[in-house]
């Protein structure tokens, strides 16, 4: 018996050894360093490219290996950021479990899609293009209750925090509810006030946001489209008329523009056009459900090129601003 002893002494010895080895190194630091770590994991990646993007990033994979081999473990896509002294037990459970950090999605006020795609996709693993053709697509985005006209009144410019490898559906989604929550039962009332659904409200607050980038002159610029609305007389604006010849380079809106066959030349045709002219921003959208009250009818661009402009109440005051605005442009040479 005690010959039988000794090796069986010895094996357990090394198996503690081994043992406590293993505690070790599951227990002790992955990733040594002065700041945060990050690493993304795409479809493409297995066990191998995880393990050489990882230690790129300076972290070690040793243990993370040896976890590997007596757990399962399946490669999960995501962004994970990985903090200074985060043990490799830590991190096996953060990497296995999928447990990945949000992004920043931003979603600008902007004129086309193809700019909004682009914005939307610079930190998410989906790409801009398959973006983009879905947004044109007519069958997609009509699962959502919008026309290639109306999608821009979807889209509530804002910063969203969503997961790096969010799908394009759950893209979606998240804009039908950020939609929701923005038109709250106040912004409802108020746009039931002036007689607009939601879509046509954004779809007026794209002509605002295009007449002027000035905040505060907003609610004026709202105030004189609705005072038209109401007199049925026609918008004529000219931001309308840029997206019927297809142009949004025009520096002057001149008679031959004016005569475009588009339901967006608000020249031609009265009341709002078939939809937004862009994706608009919030203070546009708050500017036309908290309008300023007045009796103008009639806009100009200031002389001054302050982008601001002077108001009027008769064609013959509209007049004399606009011929100051005219010579303002000849004597600058703006064609």
């Amino acid at each position: 018996m005690k010959k039988i002893a000794w090796p069986i002494i010895i094996v357990l010895a090394l198996l503690l050894l081994a043992g406590g080895y293993a505690f070790y190194q599951v227990k002790s630091s992955a990733y040594d360093a002065d700041k945060d770590a990050c690493v993304y994991i795409d479809n493409d990646d297995d066990m191998d490219s995880l393990q050489t993007k990882l230690e790129a990033a300076g972290v070690s994979t040793s243990g993370m290996a040896m976890l590997a081999k007596v757990r399962s473990f399946s490669v999960r896509t995501g962004r994970y950021v990985i903090k200074p002294g985060t043990s490799v037990w830590t991190l096996f459970g953060k990497l296995r479990n999928g447990q990945q950090d949000a992004v920043n999605m931003t979603v600008p006020s902007v004129r086309t899609l193809d700019r909004l795609a682009g914005a939307m996709t610079h930190n998410l693993m989906l790409d801009s293009l398959t973006l983009l053709n879905a947004l044109q697509d007519e069958d997609f985005i009509g699962k959502y209750g919008y026309t290639k006209e109306t999608l821009p009144a979807l889209i509530i410019p804002n910063t969203y925090q969503v997961f790096w490898d969010i799908s394009l559906e759950k893209v979606m989604d998240r804009l039908v509810n950020e939609n929701k929550k923005f038109w709250n039962d106040e912004r409802l009332q108020k746009a039931k006030a002036i007689k607009l659904t939601p879509n046509e409200v954004v779809t007026l607050a794209s002509i605002v946001d295009e007449e002027t980038a000035n905040n505060e002159e907003k609610p004026m610029v709202a105030g004189l489209y609705l005072n038209r609305l109401e007199k049925d007389m026609l918008l004529q604006a000219d931001p309308t008329v840029k997206v019927a010849v297809g142009d949004w380079s025009l520096r002057r809106v001149l008679g031959v523009h004016l005569q475009c066959d588009s339901p967006y030349n608000t020249y031609k045709y009265k009341g709002l056009p078939p939809g937004p002219l862009r994706i608009v921003s919030q203070a546009g959208i708050d500017a036309v459900l908290n309008y300023t009250h007045h009796d103008y009818l009639y806009m100009c661009a200031k002389e001054d090129f302050s982008g601001t402009h002077n108001f009027a109440v008769t064609y013959a005051e509209h007049m004399q601003n606009a011929r100051r605005y005219i010579n303002a442009l000849n004597a600058n040479g703006i064609k």
